[in-house]
């Protein structure tokens, strides 16, 4: 029998708080294994002139999302997270909700496009498609997360960002 002054109380105090702590706040691993990421696209978008007349191009992603479980999804968070290839500070980042407490998303539907872009990016004096060819341009990716509630962020998928320009006219309608 174990009593509350022998050595082995702390240790079985602390496995019961890890246990504890690993069913509430765990990876959103459930949240990520009912969706599934349709019609990506990923491009550089055309954020328009910045002062002195630069244009500015940053990276962005834009997808639908489909509930691939048998059950209604809600409350869902999404993080897309962008970073130049080859560097692992993050370059900027969009956060949101990619499924909202109501309506649920129900199996098997889709949600509308959901866009997503970095403030930070690219800027210079060329036209947007010369500065997509120049030779100091560093391409980008995008890690997307999703969590459910106060449980931690789990990686949903990850993209490179395509070498095209993105204008208003060629990206979805945000809803």
């Amino acid at each position: 029998m174990v009593s509350y002054n022998s050595p082995m109380a702390p240790r079985i105090a602390v496995l019961l708080l890890a246990s504890f702590v690993s069913i509430s706040c765990g990876a959103s691993t459930d949240a990520v294994a009912a969706i599934e990421p349709l019609d990506v696209v990923t491009g550089w978008y055309d954020d328009g002139l910045i002062e002195g007349g630069k244009n500015k191009l940053v990276p962005s992603v834009s997808m639908k999302l489909r509930n691939k479980s048998d059950r209604p999804i809600r409350s869902i968070q999404i993080n897309a997270i962008f970073r130049r290839v080859g560097e692992q500070q993050m370059w900027g980042e969009h956060f949101g909700w990619a499924i909202p407490r109501e309506p649920e998303l129900a199996p098997g539907a889709e949600t509308k496009p959901l866009v997503m872009r970095s403030t930070l990016g690219y800027t210079g004096e060329q036209a947007r498609m010369q500065m997509l060819q120049h030779s100091q341009f560093v391409d980008a990716k995008v890690e997307i997360y999703l969590k459910r509630g106060s449980k931690v962020w789990a990686k949903l998928a990850e993209y490179p960002i395509q070498r095209q320009l993105i204008t208003r006219r060629t990206e979805p309608p945000t809803p």
